[in-house]
């Protein structure tokens, strides 16, 4: 990662730590965000079928345009691989978080991996939850 390579060159010692910790905080407010989705299964479900109830309750009082459901399995899988999964990479470059980085990757992996197995069987459950 060009963040945390050798010092640049027309760089004194304290830019390069601000820039390095700049970097790390971008990272750890990103994650922040979507931590759910680097914790065990059962999290990653929980506060996934909340979000989805929420947006498909909107869109059946007409708040929104587009019918959720329709693209929600695939769309999960697209933000764990462009998004989740690169992000757990990018933290666990920091070296921020130990061994627990590994911890947050390998559950990303595995939600993308379950998620591919079950999700369209669970987008139509929580269409019936949320109705």
């Amino acid at each position: 990662d060009l963040a945390f390579s050798e010092q640049r060159k027309n760089c004194s010692a304290e830019e390069d730590t601000n820039r390095k910790a700049t970097i790390v905080l971008e990272h750890l407010i990103q994650a922040s965000d979507v931590a759910h989705t680097m914790q065990h299964w059962h999290i990653y479900r929980k506060w996934n079928m909340r979000l989805f109830i929420e947006v498909y309750k909107a869109y059946l009082l007409g708040r929104g345009e587009t019918d959720p459901s329709k693209g929600w399995y695939q769309g999960e899988i697209g933000f764990l691989d462009y998004y989740v999964i690169p992000l757990a990479k990018k933290l666990k470059g920091c070296g921020v978080f130990g061994v627990s980085s590994d911890e947050y990757l390998n559950y990303a992996m595995m939600n993308r991996a379950e998620w591919e197995r079950r999700g369209k069987t669970i987008v139509a459950e929580n269409i019936e939850v949320a109705k």
